[in-house]
């Protein structure tokens, strides 16, 4: 099952083509990394009237996810652990899984406090997040608010309003954190990609400030915020990955970064929407899903004992040429496509080689396998393995039903030689498979060993090569060699060019 389709995209800007207001990059969070952009501010500001807006794709999802399983944070500040505010995506450990908490402590008790009932469960997508503080306001239920893709949230398993003109311990002298709680002890790191980053110190401001639903349709997209931040507000946009927390806001309010790397620097972004690995992916029988995932979901390992399977955020779009690439971790990993609804044939011993032909295939040893033969092997690998490290290229020309595969820039042939030509489109390695006529699952399958992938927004495959600047026939992606002739990224703005 993968969340996008060819045809489908989530409402929010993962569904934005086009973009009056485009934004280029976004920070990727990785949890295991412990990353953080934190300040101690010096004095503080309004704290009874703030603003805090971003836009969030998320990785990790579901149960077992910060300390304690408490959760991911967004947003957090106060002096301890009894007096103190959080922006965060609950898991299995405190109130309801995968919603969206807004809350604050004070004394050691929850004075105020907003649980969504939307369930924030989509990895594929790009949520735009807006949580509004004003305890100044007459009306009780417009002292807190919560807007999530341009529509106020108005139904939750947990409504408790501030008491008029009460005064939390967000945006105090105290240090604060985007993407950490951030109170006493640093914990509860955020996993997945975060942009365009705001919070105003003074400012009580709905979605609208920040986004617009595109033209005659309902698809929210970001639009650039044009008023003032106050004393304690800024603006993250990442734009610098040597600085991550710089202050484009003016103010001068930079926050220091830790646990992050340059090539955290990511394409995807609320405008342009990668493919990732789909983190909830669980709807094959008999190959398990136990993928570990890391790096934004363009990381997996492989449990070492059978194979796993997991999809893609996207399927293969129904027409056009498509391209990316992946670095083998184990030595017998691979990439695979099956129909949909054939899952079920994957086994545990061998992933998707044990597909028959006409369900699909996969990547394994030295070769492509499909009915739980190898039906062409690759003469350089005959010996038996890949080497790790090298990087893999698939290229499928859906408009021609062809499928093509590379190794270090030499596209293998069905007859095992090494002349495939995807820009020329001679020599597929499987020809005239029924790409056009049907929904593809694309799948990362992994028996053991360290896969990390590259849709076009991970140049550096997660740090471990050095970026090559290699973009699509659209302009679009860092890949490491030249995209063959005519193919792109798999992203949401390729798929409006098609």
């Amino acid at each position: 099952m993968a969340i996008l389709s060819s045809d489908l995209i989530r409402q929010g800007a993962s569904g934005a083509t086009t973009a009056s207001y485009p934004i280029s990059q976004s920070i990727r969070f990785n949890d295991d990394d412990s990353p953080a952009l934190k300040k101690t501010y010096s004095g503080a500001g309004t704290e009874e009237t703030f603003t805090f807006s971003c836009w969030v794709k998320r990785a990790g999802i579901g149960a077992g996810l910060g300390a304690s399983n408490l959760g991911l944070t967004l947003f957090s500040g106060g002096p301890n652990v009894s007096n103190y505010g959080e922006i965060v995506f609950r898991s299995n450990g405190y109130g309801v899984q995968d919603s969206l908490d807004f809350y604050y402590s004070k004394s050691g008790s929850i004075s105020a406090d907003l649980v969504t009932t939307r369930l924030f469960r989509d990895p594929s997508a790009w949520y735009h997040i807006v949580c509004v503080m004003d305890t100044t306001n007459n009306v009780a239920s417009e002292r807190m608010r919560i807007y999530v893709n341009g529509q106020r949230e108005t139904s939750f398993s947990t409504e408790t309003y501030p008491s008029k003109d009460a005064v939390p311990d967000f945006n105090t002298a105290t240090e604060h954190g985007v993407g950490v709680f951030a109170v006493s002890t640093d914990t509860r790191f955020f996993d997945g990609y975060l942009a365009e980053i705001h919070f105003l110190d003074g400012y009580a401001y709905d979605a609208s400030y920040f986004g617009e639903f595109k033209e005659d349709t309902d698809i929210w997209i970001p639009k650039e915020y044009e008023g003032s931040y106050g004393t304690n507000g800024f603006y993250i946009d990442g734009r610098d990955s040597s600085d991550f927390g710089d202050d484009e806001s003016g103010r001068g309010n930079d926050y220091s970064a830790s646990g992050l790397a340059t090539h955290d620097q990511m394409l995807d972004t609320p405008t342009n929407n990668f493919a990732v690995i789909n983190s909830i992916y669980a709807d094959d029988a008999a190959a398990g899903n136990a993928l570990t995932l890391a790096e934004g979901n363009l990381k997996a390992t492989g449990g070492g004992s059978t194979f796993s399977v997991k999809g893609f955020t996207f399927n293969l779009p129904k027409s056009g040429k498509w391209y990316f690439e992946y670095t083998i971790g184990g030595t017998e990993d691979g990439f695979g496509y099956v129909i949909e609804g054939e899952q079920t044939t994957i086994q545990a011993g061998n992933g998707p080689g044990y597909l028959l032909a006409a369900q699909g295939g996969g990547i394994q040893y030295r070769g492509w396998r499909n009915g739980g033969n190898y039906t062409t092997t690759f003469a350089d690998y005959a010996s038996g393995i890949f080497s790790s490290g090298d990087i893999h290229q698939v290229a499928i020309d859906v408009d021609n039903n062809d499928f093509y595969y590379g190794i270090a820039n030499v596209y293998q042939a069905a007859d095992a030689g090494k002349d495939g030509n995807p820009s020329s489109g001679s020599n597929p390695l499987v020809a005239d498979f029924a790409f056009s006529t049907n929904d593809i699952v694309l799948l990362a399958a992994a028996y053991s060993g360290t896969q990390h992938w590259n849709f076009g927004q991970n140049g550096t495959f997660n740090g471990t090569k050095t970026a090559q600047g290699n973009s699509d026939a659209n302009g679009i992606g860092n890949f490491y060699y030249a995209v063959p002739t005519g193919y792109l990224a798999l992203c949401s703005s390729n798929l409006g060019a098609v």
